[in-house]
């Protein structure tokens, strides 16, 4: 009897053991959502590219990833927090998805990396820029991986305040990115040295930004930033020329802008304009490449996030392949213990945090006569080291980091 009972027990748990092992990716189907702005202001940085460099990463490794297949799906989330979380929740729920790409708008990203670690299932921002995101609202299921308001902020601005450009007023947009960003720059100019003299918020998705740059004008500060994105930087620097903010000796940064901005406005109109950037298509073979494809499939060179989403994308599918399994924890364990080498990040890590840490750039925007070509747009300034780039793991107050 015993003997019967010991060979039954054996057999359930090699059952069991079987159907572990056959239960490793958890349906037919591995799939990623990518939630994103298709229809408004980071529409073009964003949008249908987002999907675009999903879609082909996804191609190009074969449409299979341990044998199931791999679909995306794709929505726009209308830089709406509850509708972004609506879809999300209804993705997760209901239609299985294992995870969601992109997420523009700081303010719809932070609510879906919540989301996520409550469905423990795998988040991997491109489009949303607040460092809060890897600082106190860091998750385990959360990767930010193409930039955020303190890279783009310690890169400019110890470069313009190393040079003299040392009084800074802020034009900002009034929501969690903008202020993120604001709050980031602001610190990196107190602490090389210069003085922030003003500040104004500007609602999302504006117009009229008239009011707002008098106030930047009248500050007589050296430095007029933008803490803003998209359309509303776009907006912000036609009107600063009609107002003459440049011709009357003070000097504009866009702290987050992409060349499909650049490319928008023109060269003219863009010029001399300094840009911190992760990526740029005509670095080396290996960007030119990928960005002829990406042109040929969308219409416009990438930019930074779009470029970002396909190396994520990528290294996501190789970590499920390596590991035979698309669950959560170990998916994200496979992905931190590997690095990340692609023509978009050399030697990339992706931190406790969930930082994904790569080299970021200094350009400024070239002048007419120097361009030779519609996308030749860029002039390397520097390029900054990851380590050097990033907030430090130990400064950003994210409780997954020991001592914080």
């Amino acid at each position: 009897m015993q003997k019967l009972i010991a060979a039954i027990a054996a057999g359930l748990a090699l059952a069991a053991t079987s159907g572990a092992a056959q239960a490793q990716i958890s349906d037919d189907v591995v799939k990623i959502g990518v939630l994103t702005d298709m229809s408004s202001l980071y529409a073009d940085a964003t949008g249908k590219g987002s999907l675009a460099a999903v879609e082909m990463a996804v191609a190009d490794y074969g449409a299979k990833v341990a044998g199931k297949p791999v679909a995306v799906v794709s929505a726009d989330h209308q830089n709406k927090p509850d509708v972004g979380v609506n879809i999300a929740r209804n993705w997760y729920d209901n239609d299985k998805v294992d995870a969601i790409f992109d997420v523009p708008t700081s303010s719809v990203a932070l609510p879906i990396s919540a989301l996520t670690r409550e469905k423990n299932k795998i988040h991997i921002n491109s489009g949303g820029g607040s460092s809060d995101i890897t600082g106190v609202a860091c998750s385990p299921n959360t990767v930010h991986w193409t930039y955020d308001t303190y890279a783009l902020s310690n890169v400019a601005g110890k470069a313009m305040v190393k040079r003299g450009e040392d009084s800074w007023f802020f034009v900002t947009a009034d929501y969690a990115f903008g202020m993120a960003l604001q709050r980031d720059a602001a610190n990196v100019v107190k602490e090389s040295g210069g003085k922030v003299l003003g500040e104004v918020r500007h609602p999302l998705n504006s117009s009229d930004f008239s009011s707002f740059l008098l106030q930047a004008q009248a500050s007589k500060a050296k430095v007029v930033a933008l803490a803003n994105a998209g359309g509303d930087t776009t907006n912000a620097l036609k009107q600063a020329a009609e107002f003459g903010l440049t011709q009357g000796g003070q000097k504009m940064i866009a702290l987050l802008m992409e060349i499909t901005d650049v490319h928008s406005l023109g060269i003219k109109s863009t010029q001399g304009l300094i840009i911190t950037d992760a990526f740029y298509w005509d670095t080396n073979e290996e960007t030119r490449a990928f960005s002829r494809r990406f042109n040929e499939k969308v219409g416009h060179m990438p930019t930074m996030i779009q470029a970002g989403l396909y190396s994520a994308t990528m290294h996501y599918l190789k970590a499920i392949d390596a590991i035979k399994s698309d669950e959560a924890p170990k998916v994200m364990e496979q992905m931190r213990k590997t690095p990340v080498n692609d023509f978009f990040a050399k030697n990339g890590k992706i931190r406790i945090d969930g930082r994904m840490v790569h080299d970021m750039y200094l350009f400024e925007v070239k002048k007419p006569e120097d361009s030779k070509g519609e996308w030749d747009l860029y002039k390397l300034i520097a390029t900054v080291p990851g380590d050097e780039a990033f907030r430090p793991l130990d400064k950003g107050g994210c409780p997954l980091v020991k001592g914080n």
